[in-house]
């Protein structure tokens, strides 16, 4: 059999994106952006309503790119073990062997992090920042690429834990998804009532938009590190530069907010900055990538004064009057 031609990573990375198309409507931002955090080696976290076709989304990607998925569904009874795996006593050898849990995949589906308890979502602080666990006294790499993408309902506080500053710092972008417009939502019912039943031996169950997701990957492993190196090789002025430092800066010295970003948050948006760049046919950065990402790189970063937030106030609109002022 001839080898798969290479692609190029424009070429690759948007036929990737009209995959996915094709099973879920309307989201090409959210695409996007789980793109850019794949591009990066970084981590996203989706807010939304249930519903949003989260999993399915990541699930395609996956399929789509040659990667392994896992799920985990995170509830207030589940441990550290149940992420990273355990050491487990062979009876017949009478030795511990090693029992790796759903962290060692490629992309890591946390769904609703914030009902596990503190103890259990600090257990992926060292996967996330380092790509590596500890169970008992040995270390162990996870797969490359590894990414995790996090959901969290953005209005249900019954049962959850908010994330420690700490733990959403590790996280290169935040997006906050929102219900499909009208036109899409007729293009999501009409898909749905076309998939059919399918049928099992003598029974038959009504098929979903999961039994569409077709097996067979776009490129190679060699495509998605080629398109990697590319993101990398996008060009950065100093101008561009001196910009991201420059709304960083105006974040901790901001009278409304009492925790500005961190330098981890100008690596994020440069890195981020770059993979757009690339995902829209450019060898180069514009102020337009910035913008477009600045609130899921920053927002989520950021903290508001108590005095701002009885006035009634909000991050995301500080946020923009910080990127304003730059302009200025």
């Amino acid at each position: 059999m001839a080898p798969s031609p290479v692609l190029d990573p424009t070429t690759y990375l948007q036929e990737i994106r009209e995959r996915v198309g094709t099973i879920v409507v309307g989201q090409d931002v959210v695409v996007e952006r789980m793109l850019i955090a794949l591009l990066t080696s970084g981590h996203l976290l989706l807010e939304g309503m249930p519903g949003l076709a989260k999993t399915l989304l990541v699930n395609t990607l996956a399929r789509a790119m040659h990667l392994a998925f896992r799920r985990i569904q995170f509830t207030i009874d589940l441990l550290p073990s149940d992420i990273l795996g355990s050491e487990i006593l062979d009876e017949r050898s009478g030795q511990f062997r090693t029992h790796h849990g759903p962290v060692f995949t490629n992309l890591l589906l946390a769904d609703e992090i914030n009902r596990a308890a503190p103890k259990v979502q600090g257990a992926l602080l060292e996967a996330m920042q380092e790509r590596r666990v500890t169970i008992g006294n040995q270390s162990y790499a996870l797969p490359v690429p590894f990414l995790v993408i996090a959901t969290q309902n953005p209005i249900e506080q019954s049962g959850t834990f908010e994330l420690p500053e700490a733990q959403l710092d590790r996280f290169m972008l935040c997006h906050r998804l929102g219900y499909p417009t009208p036109e899409d939502e007729e293009e999501i019912l009409r898909r749905n009532l076309k998939l059919g039943v399918k049928r099992d031996g003598a029974g038959a169950v009504a098929r979903t938009e999961f039994d569409m997701i077709r097996e067979e990957a776009i490129g190679t492993e060699a495509d998605l590190v080629d398109a990697m190196e590319a993101a990398n090789g996008i060009h950065v002025s100093d101008v561009f530069l001196k910009h991201v430092v420059d709304v960083i800066e105006r974040t901790r010295h901001h009278p409304d907010l009492e925790l500005g970003c961190s330098p981890r948050a100008g690596i994020s948006l440069l890195k981020a900055s770059r993979a757009r760049a690339l995902l829209h046919g450019r060898d180069y950065v514009v102020p337009e990538d910035l913008f477009a990402l600045a609130e899921d790189v920053m927002l989520h970063r950021i903290r508001l004064t108590y005095e701002a937030l009885a006035e009634g106030k909000t991050a995301a609109g500080v946020l923009r009057e910080i990127l304003e002022a730059s302009v200025s």
